[in-house]
């Protein structure tokens, strides 16, 4: 099941994973889970913030639309957007096609590294999901 939730990503309850680009380093990459996009079906807008836009942990960033729902999109960690995936705009489908790479929604300057070390690793999230199975 790895292959769902990979290994080098940190996982938040809302479903979205944040990615250290560099050991140590202070940007991030955001997306969604496997989990997130089986629940919403088939993508058909996102809706992301603009470069500079400073965000909270657990505030909203943005929206994805579905066949199913339009769902918020949580940011898993304090600090400024540096990079938007502006692709999404004009192709939502790689959210479903490829939620970890081609699928990735932002990048934040994260401005408190404590924040990571709230967010669940592979396992923990897993043991989550399965946890708050309906």
């Amino acid at each position: 099941m790895s292959d769902t939730y990979p290994n080098d990503l940190l996982y938040t309850e809302d479903h979205e994973w944040a990615r250290q680009e560099s050991k140590g380093g202070n940007v991030v990459t955001v997306g969604i889970s496997q989990f997130a996009v089986e629940q919403l079906g088939d993508v058909t807008q996102v809706d992301l913030p603009r470069e500079g836009e400073v965000l909270k942990a657990h505030d909203a960033f943005g929206s994805v639309e579905s066949v199913k729902a339009v769902s918020d999109l949580f940011a898993p960690v304090s600090g400024k957007v540096v990079k938007v995936n502006t692709t999404l705009r004009d192709s939502p489908e790689y959210v479903n096609e490829d939620p970890y790479d081609g699928g990735w929604m932002i990048q934040i300057e994260v401005s408190n590294p404590e924040e990571l070390k709230k967010l669940m690793d592979s396992a923990t999230y897993e043991t989550f999901l399965k946890e708050n199975e309906d």
